[in-house]
């Protein structure tokens, strides 16, 4: 994939506000575009194909793995999740520059594919405000609460891993030092 610098990783625990701040950069810049991920889960209710996610079949993302047309894929609580390559080239080829929102395993895959892609770590003003956020949404048991945070400490440690890091206090502050990222790498 020709001109790396228009594909920006983007990463962080569960909870740390990684859409919210998507949200925030894509109302500070039409020229943004956040890539869909295809997944063999069903649709939550309101969930639309093509919108939220492209939802296929299992037999239909294991074809496109073994066509190699994901960037990266990842198989989680029996389902898979990746990012198809062809909307992502689409999408640069019209000037767009592509953001991932993606779990660090899959960061990991795109830096080893390509290196010049831009990764940025979101990181939590502190892990008792993790929790809070987490809490908040009500949205998880007691027990998934606790693997969140197990995972999110694991993902914390990783940062380092990223060529940027940015701790995510206020959106908009966030949202406005990315968007000083992505401007100076271009």
């Amino acid at each position: 994939m020709n001109n790396n610098k228009k594909l920006v990783i983007i990463t962080g625990p569960s909870g740390v506000g990684k859409g919210t701040v998507l949200n925030e950069l894509l109302k500070m810049n039409r020229k943004l575009w956040i890539s869909i991920s295809a997944t063999t889960r069903n649709p939550r209710k309101g969930e639309i194909d093509g919108e939220h996610y492209y939802f296929l079949s299992r037999n239909k993302f294991k074809e496109m793995i073994s066509e190699d047309l994901f960037i990266e894929w990842a198989q989680f609580a029996d389902n898979y999740y990746g990012t198809p390559l062809k909307s992502v080239k689409e999408k640069i080829k019209d000037g767009f520059q592509v953001l991932l929102e993606i779990e660090v395993k899959g960061a990991s895959q795109i830096k080893k594919k390509l290196p010049d892609s831009i990764s940025i770590f979101i990181l939590p003003p502190s892990k008792d405000e993790l929790e809070r956020r987490i809490r908040k949404r009500a949205t998880d048991n007691e027990d998934s609460i606790l693997k969140r945070l197990k995972r999110a400490e694991f993902e914390i440690n990783s940062a380092q891993n990223f060529d940027y890091v940015v701790k995510n206090e206020s959106v908009e502050k966030t949202a406005e030092m990315i968007s000083e990222i992505i401007k100076i790498q271009n």
